[in-house]
């Protein structure tokens, strides 16, 4: 079963197509690299995948379910640019907050699982405005996978974290795959995408240019693929 089915997405800015006419079926259990230059319209794709935003034509199906259904986004993880937190309230308020959101039976104990996993469990009371940005930045991690979402968005992921935040986060994203989670990952860090990735999709001027699993010339020469697919 595909984990994912994005069928003629069109999305336009007034009359600029961001996004032409996408199409990009993930095997359920996939890591997928989903690569382009700045502009190519990766961001603008995560967002239409996690219901944040309408495309203009065509549609997105998470395990059978159109995104735009009640209870689809529940399903979902992600973690982007912003780190869509709430400074006025402690670490564990805002995990209980998202957790009640998603449903899960027991927040609380959710919450105090998923600040000890990121580290972040003597300062669980704390309120997130008093954090560092690595300490905010591994409590967005934990609130991405909170819920334990069975298809996982991430978009410049390991932008501007620090050491630690890097370490937990590859270590979930490790686990998460071999838990048969699908995960979508947005970046610019070629090598350490393309080694944990299954599958690549290349995105070229709001089009897909190159989508199938990856290749190990991927591995070995990262500028293989944008010399192949999108130089010419």
């Amino acid at each position: 079963m595909n984990a994912l089915e994005i069928d003629g997405i069109w999305k336009y800015y007034g009359d600029f197509p961001a996004l032409r006419d996408v199409g990009l079926h993930i095997p359920s259990g996939s890591t997928v690299a989903l690569l382009g230059r700045n502009g190519a319209g990766k961001t603008t794709l995560l967002r239409i995948i996690a219901g944040l935003s309408h495309p203009t034509k065509g549609s997105v199906r998470i395990l059978g379910q159109n995104v735009r259904e009640d209870g689809s986004r529940r399903r979902i993880g992600v973690l982007g640019h912003g780190i869509s937190l709430y400074d006025e309230l402690s670490a564990t308020e805002n995990l209980v907050l998202f957790g009640r959101l998603y449903g899960l039976d027991d927040p609380l104990k959710k919450a105090h699982s998923w600040l000890e996993r990121t580290g972040l469990e003597r300062v669980r009371d704390g309120l997130v405005r008093e954090f560092s940005r690595g300490m905010r930045q591994r409590l967005a991690v934990a609130r991405a996978f909170l819920h334990e979402p069975e298809l996982l968005l991430f978009d410049e992921p390991f932008t501007a974290l620090d050491d630690r935040a890097i370490a937990v986060l590859q270590a979930l994203l490790t686990e998460a795959h071999a838990q048969g989670r699908t995960i979508v990952m947005s970046t610019h860090q070629l090598k350490e995408a393309l080694e944990l990735a299954t599958h690549v999709a290349l995105i070229r001027r709001g089009q897909i240019a190159y989508a199938g699993e990856r290749r190990q010339e991927m591995v070995e020469d990262t500028g293989w693929l944008y010399r192949t697919y999108e130089d010419n």
